[in-house]
């Protein structure tokens, strides 16, 4: 059994479960940012039932496969195919998830066979998923991105998965420096706010993930940072690393395809235009790219190239891109 908060993603989640394996499942995700007791004031509540019985939904309008609505309350079965039944309840400024564990026999065994894949999607699935699309319903678009401090740059970091961001982000993180997280966060154009989830880095002592590196706890995490520039992070060949300068369009593209190329969000895509076309609140499809756009158009943007061997700071190259240098190192 756990009830707790969980600041994330510029929102306040109220989460209750009653399955213990399930609950394991929801502290690892919450990274240990989940605060124990109710809380009242939350805009987003999410409740994992013990109950094994289906949502009713007699009456209701079949609108899509396994999926029924009436106003205000949208059924889903199988939830992003984890096994878990979801019932959304909208109401004014709040929404309330409530899961229940009914798998069919191939999730029932993917859940045994495939543990780790298992469980990174139902953690997306029961916290991740419902916080990204109650955000989007404020504005707020997800991006495969993080900010992070190094010494007085606050960079907006995009890349595709396996360059090395993470890398970077815990680099910086163990020398004192600030970050709203690891792989995903949201962002309205000025502010990105971050979305709880474990580093994922080499050396870590966490659970194990599937292409090789373990999860980590983040130091220096913060809620939400204004970043003052964006910097697309690329594998480098040369010797030394250099610090280039980007036009806003092409980092616009490097900031949206890194977002629809990102694992982490593959199942959100049908998630969130479900939830939108069952509840006909919020967008029909998240503002990734206007959002990328009003990045790129008021901050000065950026390709950092790794070197091939040697590991760089951003503290080491940031502040002279202030001063305009096009390179550096």
């Amino acid at each position: 059994m756990i009830e707790g908060t969980l600041e994330t993603a510029g929102e306040r989640v109220a989460l209750e479960c009653a399955p213990d394996w399930v609950a394991s499942l929801i502290d690892e995700s919450a990274a240990g940012e989940l605060r124990r007791g109710r809380a009242s004031d939350a805009s987003l509540h999410v409740r994992v039932e013990s109950d094994r019985s289906p949502f009713e939904v007699r009456g209701w309008e079949l609108f899509a496969r396994g999926a029924w609505r009436r106003p205000g309350q949208v059924v889903l079965e199988n939830a992003c195919g984890t096994g878990f039944d979801l019932c959304v309840t909208c109401a004014h400024d709040r929404a309330n998830f409530v899961y229940r564990w009914r798998p069919p026999t191939q999730q029932r065994a993917a859940a045994y066979l495939l543990r780790s894949r298992f469980h990174l999607l139902a953690r997306a699935v029961l916290v991740q998923y419902p916080v990204l699309w109650w955000a989007g319903t404020r504005g707020r678009a997800p991006l495969h991105a993080s900010v992070a401090t190094a010494g007085a740059s606050a960079p907006l970091l995009t890349s595709p998965s396996g360059v090395g961001r993470s890398t970077v982000v815990f680099r910086e993180a163990q020398t004192g420096g600030r970050s709203t997280g690891d792989n995903v966060s949201v962002g309205d154009g000025n502010d990105v706010w971050g979305l709880v989830e474990p580093l994922r880095v080499e050396g870590g002592s966490g659970r194990r993930m599937p292409h090789g590196r373990r999860e980590a706890a983040l130091p220096g995490r913060v809620g939400s940072l204004v970043p003052d520039s964006l910097v697309v992070l690329r594998r480098g060949t040369a010797a030394e690393p250099r610090l280039v300068d980007c036009g806003p369009k092409a980092a616009v593209r490097a900031l949206v395809t890194s977002t629809y190329m990102a694992g982490e969000l593959r199942r959100y895509w049908a998630f969130a235009a479900t939830l939108a076309a069952g509840t006909e609140i919020g967008p029909a499809h998240p503002p990734v790219t206007s959002v990328a756009s009003a990045f790129a158009a008021q901050l000065p943007c950026y390709v950092l190239l790794f070197a091939r061997s040697r590991a760089v700071g951003l503290s080491e190259l940031l502040p002279a891109a202030r001063e305009g240098a096009a390179a550096c190192l």
